[in-house]
């Protein structure tokens, strides 16, 4: 049988939402898949946008799914916005919190002190996402940042995973402050690359490959970081928006999900501007892509992918071509 997929790597770096669970559910076969990494000697790092919660909560969590997970194992974006505040602002300085109890907790580490309103003269203002949010608390950071303090934001996630669907993510909330003040945030968390080097740093990592759902933040920060990427369909983006994907956004992978992991992947062949993929293949011309295969089949989305940006190597927007489709 031919090498995993995985084989060619030493660790994982996986998103949360959207590849390991949406809402409070595991989704189906990513628990297993996890689980596995250890016995192929492969290491394992979670890599979270969501600044709600502590990273050893985070991980009591996934435990309690059954999946492996130390606390060390879990890198948020409230660690990397903790570490660049840190490096920009005095110890002791007072900074808003807009975010979760998590968020003022790793603030506080880092010899920062988190404060809740402008009376308390901060002279920065952190969001990240938490659910609690209000009105009040958006207002509070509008009227520091548009007094002149320096903003940061974990993350900017426009929307964010839910047992239900899909729901706005802190990247809304931010949205609201920068719209009330004209201002724009440093960002500390995805798609910025520390957060990745930071993950891989911790478990020694030289060949991470980054696996996520969504190509505005996992596949984009693990380019950035240099990784290798691969993007699963259990979340966000589809094989539709994947590809349309902007050239930063591509995927090197495109997996159903985390067990694909453990499966060989195939061999993409360009002959002659035909780019054959298992039984698939496709070309591209003008701007329509002809795929001969399935639709159900990933293979045919491959091959598609494959063609387009090919033929669309410099995209600096996402780009759909037309497509048609033939049975062999």
């Amino acid at each position: 049988m031919a090498d995993s997929l995985i084989s060619s790597f030493d660790a994982v770096l996986s998103d949360l939402d959207g590849v390991v669970y949406a809402g409070p559910h595991a989704i189906p076969g990513a628990v297993d898949a996890l689980q596995r990494l250890e016995s192929v000697g492969v290491g394992l790092g979670y890599v979270t946008n969501n600044a709600s919660r502590r990273p050893a909560q985070v991980a009591a969590h996934l435990r309690e799914l059954g999946a492996p997970a130390e606390d060390h194992q879990v890198v948020s974006s409230s660690q990397a916005a903790g570490e660049l505040l840190a490096s920009l602002l005095p110890a002791g300085a007072h900074v808003l919190i807009t975010g979760s109890a998590a968020l003022a907790h790793e603030i506080e580490l880092v010899g920062l002190k988190p404060v809740h309103s402008a009376a308390e003269k901060p002279v920065a203002v952190v969001q990240g996402f938490n659910p609690e949010i209000g009105w009040k608390d958006l207002a509070e950071a509008s009227y520091v940042v548009a007094g002149g303090a320096q903003w940061f934001a974990t993350n900017t996630d426009m929307s964010i995973p839910q047992a239900r669907g899909m729901a706005p993510g802190n990247g809304t909330l931010v949205a609201a402050v920068a719209a009330a003040t004209g201002k724009t945030p440093l960002v500390a968390g995805k798609p910025e690359a520390p957060l990745f080097h930071s993950a891989a740093k911790r478990l020694k990592a030289e060949r991470p490959l980054v696996v996520g759902d969504r190509l505005d933040t996992d596949i984009l920060g693990g380019n950035r970081a240099g990784f290798a990427t691969a993007a699963v369909l259990t979340g966000v983006d589809t094989t539709f928006t994947i590809l349309a994907a902007r050239t930063a956004e591509r995927p090197d992978y495109l997996l159903a999900d985390l067990e694909g992991l453990y499966a060989p992947y195939p061999v993409i062949a360009d002959d002659d501007g035909t780019f054959r993929c298992g039984a698939a293949s496709a070309s591209a011309e003008g701007g329509t892509v002809t795929v001969t295969g399935s639709q159900d089949d990933l293979d045919s989305w491959r091959a598609a992918c494959a063609a387009w940006w090919a033929a669309v190597p410099d995209a600096a927007e996402a780009t759909a071509p037309q497509l048609e489709w033939r049975t062999h």
